[in-house]
């Protein structure tokens, strides 16, 4: 269920997105289930296994946010798709953006001391942070990890950042009250018990599910659907990492 459907999610994205367009950052403590991806040109980083290096690559993701929230206040656009456009078509008119930044203070006078920089105009590539095992980070780092999280869930949709995660184990522990506030978009697959249902998704019924891909999706205004989803096989994943590899 779980693998079968990060691997079809991943492989959309490989399917539609030129590494320049979509790069994604793999974090898998288990060391099994994204680690044939590793290779690939759309990573930002070799996929990571230890839960330590995961919390510095999730702290890398906010300051990158951060980054790019800055750059897009400059030329006063709303989201990267916006920023993207207006690079776009500065490059096609061969125009030069230029920003300001606050370099320091005088010492004699005390007044801010600002230079002017040509911005870059390269579009901004989508960010995905796949997540195979929340479980085992919140075990290692969990005040880190759901700091990182918050802040990435909140802000990192309009900088083009997406978080996707996952766990075997849809305890408490592990989909914090925080963390289960941010992240409006869940899926469940067939699950043991209601209390894993509800705490997943706030209801029951996931505990009556089919298994093999059938799941419920719940979108944003909490609405759950019941939706089948598809089936890729290793050998498919495998023989696409191969082609990009090349």
């Amino acid at each position: 269920g779980k693998s079968v459907a990060i691997n079809t999610m991943i492989l959309s994205l490989l399917y539609r997105m030129k590494p320049e367009e979509c790069r994604l950052i793999m974090v898998d403590p288990k060391m099994l289930e994204l680690s044939v991806y590793d290779g690939i040109p759309h990573l930002l980083s070799p996929v990571v296994t230890d839960p330590k290096k995961a919390v510095i690559a999730l702290k890398w993701a906010v300051r990158e946010m951060e980054e790019r929230y800055k750059k897009m206040s400059k030329i006063a656009v709303r989201n990267i798709d916006g920023y993207n456009a207006r690079m776009a078509e500065a490059r096609s008119k061969g125009e030069v953006i230029t920003r300001e930044i606050h370099t320091g203070f005088n010492r004699e006078t005390g007044q801010a001391v600002f230079e002017t920089e040509e911005m870059d105009l390269a579009a901004l590539p989508y960010i995905v942070i796949v997540v195979d095992e929340m479980a085992d980070l919140m075990m290692v780092a969990g005040k880190d990890i759901e700091g990182a999280i918050q802040r990435l869930a909140q802000m990192a949709r309009a900088a083009g950042i997406h978080l996707i995660m996952a766990t075997q184990r849809p305890s408490v522990d592990v989909i914090t009250g925080t963390i289960k506030a941010n992240f409006p978009t869940r899926i469940s697959f067939q699950v043991t018990s209601k209390i894993d249902s509800r705490t997943i998704l706030g209801e029951m019924g996931a505990e009556q599910l089919l298994g093999q891909g059938d799941m419920l999706f719940m979108a944003g205004g909490g609405r759950t659907t019941r939706v089948h989803g598809p089936f890729c096989s290793d050998s498919e994943v495998e023989s696409v990492v191969a082609h990009l590899k090349r």
